[in-house]
């Protein structure tokens, strides 16, 4: 095919069994965790999590532990009382105490936080499962029942290949079967690197996913002072010459920073058909974005405008200027020079930047040029990173340039609830734009 692959294990046969050290269990324990339907799934897949084997009213702390790939441990738990039958269900009964109460089926998945503050769960590759486990404790502390939910990113058959061709680096999930399939760009956030979980996750709806880095990446620089739309124009062109992919155009998927990045590309590539964007900028960024003969410079920012919250974590979402002033429209993206529908998933409480603002003004601009080929969807007290479904939240971190731990925003639950959403809206928006999966690819999922 004209390009360099090096194609890693697939699907889940080779994998790492993570061991964990826990307390020790007690053998003559008649209590049993189960997860339903099965211990292994998908990572965008829920879980029902039952306990039986209890005395009637017994009191039990359930807790979930979960270890990603820098060495960072998550925890969650919830207290819960065994019915007349000694049965606990979590997606029927609720949690009196702990990380998270009341009815919460998937409560101990998006109630996880880190050992360590600030810290934002990892998967550097999804070759490997992520594995989680529960734990039914009683009272005295003594472990009664143990369980292990393997949660998996790539389906039976599809294929992870590393991509080095011309310039282009990144990492290419194809479905099983010749093809072709409806195709999405992916470009991750701030850093240039790559989201393989994202990626792999929607490379199981049969879409052949491309996760793009930009910098920051295997050989590419580690840090740039601008960027071309070049770079990612040929990124289109290497999709368009594999026979895996169905044309006639391509979808993007962004967050933060590349947001923006994936509005110029719908506004000056061909073939692009579909962009979604998650928690986006109408403007250009901190890095000038150059195409042929054109330069879009990045909108002004004044860090004296950010502030101290009261948890002692920096806020930074006022820091940008207006992008509708007048002295700053040379750094909007021309987003009227695009015939692609657009979806805008915005966070009210993004504090990563205003978000809402920002995608107002860009569908501002679309009907202005008479064009009604958008959509936003909004998330009251959603946080800037709309991960996929039952990844923790990330409420704050570092952020690479301001160079400090900013706030990031979001209620725990509500943003847990954004992400499921946002994830099938998401799908739901590809599957419009960019023709039907087959479903005889979905037959063998």
């Amino acid at each position: 095919m004209g390009f360099q692959m090096i194609q890693a294990f697939s699907t889940f046969g080779k994998v790492f069994q993570r061991t964990f050290v826990t307390a020790k269990m007690n053998p003559r324990s008649p209590a049993q965790l189960r997860l339903l339907p099965s211990s292994s799934c998908f990572f965008d897949e829920p879980v029902q999590v039952k306990v039986n084997g209890l005395s009637p009213q017994q009191k039990v702390e359930l807790r979930c532990k979960v270890t990603d790939d820098k060495g960072v441990v998550y925890n969650s738990s919830g207290t819960y009382l065994a019915d007349h039958n000694g049965e606990v269900d979590v997606s029927s009964q609720p949690s009196l105490a702990g990380s998270f109460t009341g009815i919460e089926p998937m409560g101990l998945f998006w109630s996880l936080k880190p050992d360590q503050q600030h810290s934002k769960l990892t998967k550097r590759d999804v070759v490997s499962p992520i594995q989680f486990l529960f734990e039914v404790v009683s009272g005295h502390g003594e472990v009664l029942a143990q369980e292990i939910n393997t949660r998996r990113f790539m389906a039976d058959g599809v294929r992870r290949i590393q991509v080095k061709d011309g310039r282009i680096r990144g990492c290419l999930f194809l479905p099983p079967g010749p093809g072709p399939f409806p195709t999405v760009i992916d470009i991750y956030t701030l850093g240039g690197g790559i989201s393989e979980v994202r990626a792999s996750l929607l490379a199981n709806k049969g879409y052949v996913v491309l996760a793009l880095a930009y910098y920051g990446y295997q050989d590419l620089p580690k840090a740039v002072s601008k960027l071309d739309l070049e770079y990612f124009e040929e990124a289109v062109t290497f999709l368009q010459k594999l026979p895996e992919v169905k044309g006639p155009g391509i979808g993007v998927l962004s967050i933060s920073k590349s947001g923006e990045l994936s509005l110029a590309m719908a506004s000056f590539l061909s073939g692009i058909s579909a962009v979604a964007c998650i928690n986006s900028c109408s403007a250009n960024v901190l890095f000038p974005l150059h195409y042929k003969d054109m330069v879009i410079p990045p909108l002004p920012f004044d860090l004296k405008k950010t502030f101290i919250t009261e948890s002692g974590i920096l806020d930074v979402r006022d820091t940008l200027a207006d992008a509708a002033a007048e002295e700053n429209l040379a750094c909007v993206i021309p987003v009227e020079r695009t015939n692609c529908n657009i979806l805008f998933l915005v966070s009210e409480d993004d504090r990563n930047w205003n978000s809402l603002y920002h995608a107002q003004l860009a569908t501002k601009r679309l009907r202005d040029h008479g064009k009604a080929n958008y959509e936003i969807i909004t998330y009251p007290k959603a946080g800037h990173f709309l991960e996929v479904p039952y990844m923790p939240h990330c409420p704050s971190g570092f952020h690479g340039a301001v160079g400090k731990v900013v706030n990031f925003g979001g209620d725990l639950k509500t943003h847990a609830e954004a992400q499921i959403d946002a994830w099938k809206k998401i799908q739901e928006f590809f599957k419009k734009n960019l023709d039907c999966v087959s479903d005889g690819y979905r037959s063998m999922l």
